[in-house]
């Protein structure tokens, strides 16, 4: 396979991490998902077919664990390759960039089980040794984890220590001899564990304040595992206690520098963070097509369930959710691709490259796996909805799509948790002097003071819509600027403000992205074959003004009173107001493009 170009692969703006919120984007600066060149659909259909080839006819193996199955699939997916296909060519992989590794996960995501399987091995199983391994690790070791003849998995969580995971207990000491680290512990939910050759083991180093990092064989001796866990979902991913008893690591395999584990780990799951994000969409949109098919074909009082207005509202209304989302994960994928290659330009190593790039938009990671998870949450839900009775049955597909989902939302750092990371990371870097916050949000409060203009332009295409955006942009600094004054160093105690302002950024973030992605899609093919798009894309920004109006309005009311209350809650309605729409009629019309195709189709 050669090496894959995207159209959008040099930026004439690079937008740094977090920027979207004092930044405007211009539409031909990102990249959407209808610019898939031939080769990437090519990769795109190799997932496609190895899923319905040899995963989908055998969910019910995979989930009965039937001894041996999920190895023998991870091998397949090796002699296909897919589990090299970020991994560079001199390692025996297809060094594709960061973008195509993120379709193939996202196609991959409606696996189940298994996506769940080949993530953890392509992601955070071989990530840490090829992007923080010396040359002798990367060499041994990243061949075969590229062509599955080993697997991997990833050792971090513990009972006591899961958001907390530097508190872990498991501990590493140096022989008398110097030669092995002698590690003793207990890691919890490990993906893979039961059978995984290679393990990336997360230990302080004796009183060590910070985690280092290890690369442990499971022919070292010294592992032992617990049986098999019984989960409420991905029932067919292997999850296991790994115990360390004087498990004797040589001490060349201490992975990077002694006390940087903490970071590989942070670092490790932002890139997790945004691949959950695309495997949820790919899950998502296979669930959609599943529900349009049923709807169809279902019959009750003379005609298909698929003609009933409550029905059409739910199928269109997953597809707004999912459309929107993926927006917004490409979006970011393509900025962490240009980050990364602007890094490498000006003469970063690549491994590093791709950690910083990642890590520059470690805030858009953390917007993505919440949106991504819910929106899947929200799809399945549905799904079962619609299935009536036959969703509730083990014997029809979304009583699996169902609890599979849930897991999503606690994967990668809890919902909660990203929520909290999000806000939390835009306030760092604007202590920082890296994002300039302070100066917008002044400039929102003294609009505030000042009488609003009601000669604005409302000529162009999607005029309203820009409007609106800008407006929630506004609504987040409102809020975010007045919470830091008002409540300073006690804001990090106050979680539920954190989360609502969170809420609102996160949808600002997807409402500019899906907007950016329909104006690009229009100059590309013309506005009258783009209809149901812009209908998607009009929904989602009208009810997205009610949730961050919602949102705000609840942070507002938590930490403020009397007349700067009155005078905040009245600039909520100003930066949340929206042109009224028949939100109905065009709910009615992505419904009646999904009922004809019979499938998830945008």
């Amino acid at each position: 396979m050669e090496n894959v170009k995207n159209p959008t692969s040099t930026m004439s703006a690079a937008i740094k991490g977090g920027e979207f919120l004092i930044k405007e984007t211009q539409a031909k600066d990102v990249f959407i998902p209808e610019e898939w060149n031939e080769e990437q659909q090519m990769i795109a259909q190799t997932c496609t077919d190895f899923l319905a080839q040899h995963v989908w006819p055998n969910l019910d193996r995979i989930d009965a664990q039937e001894e041996g199955l999920m190895v023998d699939l991870l091998n397949k997916a090796g002699e296909l390759g897919l589990l090299g296909i970020s991994i560079p060519e001199e390692f025996g992989g297809f060094g594709k960039d960061f973008t195509t590794s993120m379709l193939a996960t996202e196609i991959m995501g409606a696996g189940h089980s298994f996506a769940v399987a080949i993530s953890a091995h392509t992601g955070i199983g071989t990530l840490p040794i090829l992007y923080y391994g010396n040359a002798e690790q990367k060499a041994k070791y990243i061949p075969k984890l590229s062509t599955g003849e080993w697997k991997a998995a990833y050792c971090l969580t513990e009972p006591s220590a899961g958001s907390d995971a530097n508190s872990g207990k498991t501990r590493a000491v140096l022989s008398e001899d110097g030669k092995h680290y002698i590690l003793n512990g207990q890691k919890m939910w490990i993906t893979n564990g039961g059978f995984a050759d290679i393990y990336t083991v997360f230990a302080k180093i004796d009183n060590d304040d910070n985690l280092s990092a290890f690369i442990v064989e499971k022919s070292f001796g010294g592992i032992s595992l617990n049986p098999e866990e019984h989960k409420m979902g991905i029932k067919g991913s292997s999850t296991r206690q790994v115990f360390f008893n004087d498990c004797k690591v040589p001490v060349e395999n201490l992975l990077s520098e002694r006390q940087n584990g903490f970071k590989i780990a942070v670092n490790i799951l932002n890139l997790g963070r945004v691949k959950l994000a695309g495997a949820a969409i790919g899950g998502s949109k296979q669930t959609i097509t599943k529900s349009v098919q049923y709807a169809n074909e279902r019959q009750q009082f003379g005609r298909s369930i698929s003609k009933y207005g409550a029905i059409r509202y739910k199928l269109a209304e997953q597809a707004i959710r999912v459309y929107a989302s993926e927006s917004a994960i490409y979006r970011a994928s393509q900025n962490i691709e240009d980050a990364i290659k602007s890094l490498i330009t000006g003469g970063m190593d690549e491994a590093k490259a791709k950690l910083k790039g990642v890590e520059q938009f470690a805030v858009e990671a953390a917007i993505l796996k919440v949106h991504g998870s819910e929106v899947l949450d929200y799809v399945v839900d549905e799904g079962v909805q619609i299935y009536g009775g036959m969703g509730y049955s083990a014997e029809a597909p979304m009583d699996r799509a169902y609890r599979d989902a849930r897991i999503n939302r606690i994967f990668e750092g809890t919902n909660e948790i990203n929520r909290m990371l999000t806000v939390d990371m835009m306030l760092k870097r604007a202590m920082k002097g890296e994002l300039d916050l302070m100066g917008p949000a002044q400039k929102v409060a003294a609009e505030l003071m000042s009488i609003p203009d009601m000669n604005s332009d409302n000529s162009g295409m999607f005029s309203n819509e820009k409007k609106a955006v800008a407006g929630f942009k506004k609504a987040v600094l409102m809020v975010a600027g007045a919470a830091v004054q008002k409540l300073m160093t006690q804001l990090a105690k106050e979680q539920e403000v954190l989360m609502n302002v969170a809420d609102m950024i996160i949808e600002t973030y997807v409402c500019e992205s899906v907007l950016l992605r329909v104006e690009k899609l229009i100059e590309m093919k013309g506005e009258a074959s783009c209809k149901e798009q812009i209908d998607m894309m009009k929904v989602y920004i009208n009810d997205a003004a009610d949730r961050i109006h919602k949102s705000g309005k609840e942070a507002i009311n938590s930490f403020s009173d009397g007349d700067e209350q009155r005078g905040m809650l009245m600039g909520m309605k100003r930066f949340t107001k929206t042109d009224p729409i028949n939100t109905t009629e065009l709910r009615r019309n992505v419904a009646a493009k999904l009922i004809a195709e019979n499938k998830y189709c945008f």
